[in-house]
């Protein structure tokens, strides 16, 4: 019972709060800073991947100056987000598209770069496709991150959302290049930046 009052709450905070500040010729885009909680993803020494996801969510709300583009952010804080309940919010909102923020670790401490994750189903493939191959492309144009490949994969999220959705992984904590950019605020500023240009 308190997980599901838990899920309403989160559910009428975001719907509620979209509906008041978005007018219906916006494009909505949804940011889903991945992990949280008790859950941190990847981490390698004292940097971990949900604080470096939620940084970059909020950057991209902060620097957003674009009328016509609204940021909602699925997670605000350090909480932790069952998948369930990020899908349900996201189809609740019907958005035009969701970003949802990862960072990559490797036992190979030389892979690096930035990569995207779309869903094989048919019905939103190709617009997925064609922003990820946008965001990623950008966000290497910094001369920070090498640009990889994206690719299919059956990840929860993609699966289920009624919108075209990528996850995108925006290097590698594993790798000390990529390390020492994207835990910056510099890194972080200009990772944004390069999400909000792909999107307006």
């Amino acid at each position: 019972m308190k997980n599901k009052i838990k899920l309403l709450g989160i559910l009428c905070s975001l719907v509620f709060g979209f509906l008041a500040f978005t007018t219906l010729d916006k494009k909505v885009v949804v940011i889903d800073a991945g992990h949280g909680g008790e859950d941190v993803g990847a981490k390698v020494s004292e940097f971990e991947e949900k604080l470096i996801t939620e940084a970059v969510a909020k950057r991209i709300k902060e620097q957003n100056k674009n009328a016509n583009v609204e940021i909602v952010l699925l997670r605000e804080g350090d909480v932790n987000m069952a998948l369930k309940e990020r899908v349900l919010a996201i189809n609740n909102l019907k958005p035009d598209l969701v970003i949802s923020l990862h960072i990559s670790a490797n036992s190979n401490s030389n892979a690096n770069g930035v990569e995207a994750y779309i869903s094989s189903k048919k019905t939103f493939y190709d617009q997925s496709k064609e922003i990820a191959e946008t965001v990623i492309s950008n966000i290497a144009t910094t001369g920070n991150l090498t640009k990889r490949t994206v690719s299919e994969a059956p990840f929860f999220i993609l699966k289920n959302s009624d919108c075209p959705t990528m996850l995108l992984e925006m290097g590698f904590l594993s790798n000390e290049k990529d390390r020492n950019y994207i835990t910056t605020e510099k890194g972080q500023d200009e990772i944004a930046a390069k999400i909000l240009e792909s999107v307006k």
